[in-house]
């Protein structure tokens, strides 16, 4: 059966004003007049046979009909918008990227302006997530995650992740591996990380006290602010560590887990130019010293 629709532009000058409140808003974003969004307004008022909106022109504000109409049709602008962009091949645009919230802020953004210098065109939209990735559900081009196989989609391998305990110049003992007696950190998306090296490496570490934070950039500034020692990946922390505001003791060991660069199976062009610059940048990343 057809479906029995208003015009699309009517559709779309109504949805950007009640959105925006204004006509002139409207007509900046759709880039056509004022009048032009106004006409089509009426137009749509008079197909639905109700008014969308009241008041002086001014001051315009949605009547109840309006109301009830523009939740649905942001939403389903938005939807068409998302389907556009998983078909569409080209290399400019947005590129939406779903990245674990630490290794954003430590690794990729102080990384990112080469990107943005060498792909002008692409605004990349970051999103903050550790959930396990499902792009049948997600809207997103590209996920950093760390982990181990299998992995969903397409994975562009990042590097190995090697981690160990850093701490504070501050808390440092005339013999730096002497970690007995201080407070250890922990946080809630990596509970296990000092269980986990302990096995690998061997070392127990006796604990003066525990703390645990919900955040793992919380538990490294902790870490940086001389409040115990903690478990760290060395990506996360290769700043602070040559700039000497941390210490490694015991340098940095594989843990077993990857990053990973993940992508959709269908190939498209904004999304392959951002792996590949991930991995060139991956590869010039300095590896992680050993034992001091």
């Amino acid at each position: 059966m057809a479906r029995r629709l208003p015009p699309l532009t009517a559709l779309r000058a109504f949805e950007a004003a009640g959105r925006l409140g204004r006509m002139t808003g409207a007509a900046d974003e759709l880039h056509v007049t004022h009048s032009a969004v106004s006409r089509q307004v009426r137009h749509l008022e008079a197909v639905l046979g109700v008014a969308l909106f009241e008041g002086p022109k001014n001051a315009l504000r949605l009547t109840e009909a309006g109301r009830a109409l523009l939740p649905g049709l942001t939403a389903g602008f938005e939807r068409i918008e998302r389907s556009v962009a998983l078909v569409a091949d080209t290399e400019e645009g947005e590129l939406d990227l779903s990245c674990i919230g630490t290794f954003a802020m430590r690794w990729l953004i102080p990384r990112l302006y080469r990107f943005q210098s060498a792909c002008p065109g692409i605004e990349v939209r970051m999103t903050s997530s550790e959930r396990k990735v499902d792009f049948a559900r997600d809207g997103f081009d590209v996920a950093i995650r760390v982990g181990t196989p299998p992995w969903p989609g397409e994975a562009v391998a990042l590097f190995a992740e090697q981690f160990g305990p850093v701490l504070s110049p501050r808390l440092a003992r005339p013999r730096p591996q002497e970690l007995d007696g201080l407070p250890l950190l922990h946080t809630l998306t990596r509970r296990h990380a000092w269980a986990a090296w302990s096995g690998l490496s061997g070392i127990q570490v006796r604990a003066g006290a525990e703390r645990e934070f919900e955040r793992f950039y919380f538990m490294l500034e902790a870490a940086t602010a001389g409040l115990g020692v903690c478990i760290a990946p060395w990506p996360l922390v290769c700043d602070d560590i040559r700039a000497g505001r941390l210490l490694a003791p015991f340098g940095f060991a594989p843990s077993g887990q990857d990053y990973v660069a993940l992508r959709r199976a269908r190939r498209h062009a904004k999304s392959a130019l951002f792996c590949d610059w991930l991995r060139a940048e991956a590869q010039r990343f300095e590896a992680a010293p050993g034992a001091a």
